[in-house]
């Protein structure tokens, strides 16, 4: 259990390095591939909440440190209005509301039943692009919702969805190398089944 812990914030960690990577879908209204939030979507629901609080806590810190720091809260060419009153920390508290968004559906994965938690990782993503654009506006005081972002925020989600079973396998192979069952129900009801 500790080495698979363990193996889930390496997981986290290499997620963010390999995000700085990640090209943008500019025919998709520049959607992109959340890998981190994806990353530990898949690590919520296979830990205890204690682990995935800590892993939320380390995924909204380094999230934040490396948005909402430097001109702007990041790149100038993609953060054209300024958002410093946007409090460091803030991205923590969000991942911590997915995690426990997919903390309540682990009963299902438990039983072997990944796909719903595939779904609800795509659900998790917008729900969180969401809230961070309305923090975002009504920090700027003027709301404003448009097309173009509801399809970027869609998209987002729809792209990052698609790429959680390949997370799921990853996280089922290095179960395996930690000797850690994370769905030990559906390996009670394999070797009860008859053969």
């Amino acid at each position: 259990m500790i080495r698979y812990s363990i193996a889930t914030i390496f997981l986290l960690l290499a997620a963010f390095v390999l995000q700085q990577f990640m090209p943008a879908f500019t025919g998709l209204y520049d959607s992109r591939i959340l890998l981190v939030q994806l990353v530990f979507l898949c690590c919520a629901v296979t830990v205890s909440q204690p682990t995935m609080l800590l892993l939320a806590f380390i995924g909204g810190f380094f999230w934040d440190a490396q948005c909402a720091l430097g001109p702007h809260g990041g790149d100038p060419e993609v953060y054209t209005h300024p958002v410093e009153s946007m409090r460091f920390g803030y991205s923590i508290l969000l991942f911590g509301g997915m995690g426990f968004l997919m903390q309540g559906i682990q009963p299902l994965f438990k039983q072997g039943k990944w796909q719903f938690s595939a779904i609800l990782s795509g659900i998790a993503v917008f729900l969180y692009l969401t809230a961070e654009y309305t923090m975002i506006n009504f920090v700027r005081g003027d709301i404003v919702v448009n097309r173009p972002t509801l399809l970027q925020m869609a998209f987002t989600a729809l792209l990052t969805m698609l790429f959680s079973p390949l997370i799921f396998w990853l996280l089922f192979n290095v179960a395996n190398t930690c000797d850690h069952s994370i769905n030990p129900q559906a390996v009670k009801k394999r070797k009860r089944a008859p053969r």
